[in-house]
């Protein structure tokens, strides 16, 4: 397991291999940046963006917020783990694939937030609209 920044010291170099430590080190130098260059924590970056997208935050208390958009339920949560977020594909259903694009380019969300989004697709269960969030997740916004 990777040791905590706070608590680092040469004990914790000798029982945790190098390669975890340095990665811990440039996540912690990127997250330091980052959060010194917007005035705002990663998390408070991501709530922005899932509020840009056009969910809405039912409740929060800092380390967890609810959001809702039309009958899609999720809990946003500090939690860092990049293979899981990379691994994890989740589907919305909307209404339009195009307005829900030209929504999102409309905003400048890629720039702003550094996702990645599609081109409208067709597939055998309808027009989806793929985006790659901050985190890594893959979400399928699929027209119903």
């Amino acid at each position: 397991m990777t040791p905590d920044s706070r608590q680092w010291n040469s004990k914790s170099l000798q029982s945790n291999p190098p390669r975890l430590v340095r990665l811990k080190i440039i996540e912690s130098l990127l997250s330091a940046f980052f959060e010194e260059k917007t005035n705002l924590t990663i998390i408070e970056k991501a709530k922005q963006f899932f509020t840009a997208l056009g969910f809405t935050v039912l409740w929060g208390d800092g380390d967890y917020t609810d959001f809702e958009r039309d009958g899609c339920k999720f809990i946003l949560q500090r939690f860092d783990n990049k293979p899981f977020a990379e691994n994890l594909m989740i589907t919305v259903a909307i209404d339009s694939a195009e307005e829900f694009r030209n929504h999102v380019l409309g905003q400048n969300l890629p720039a702003v937030y550094g996702i990645r989004v599609s081109e409208v697709t067709q597939q055998p269960y309808g027009k989806e609209v793929n985006i790659i969030d901050l985190a890594g997740v893959c979400w399928h916004f699929v027209e119903h």
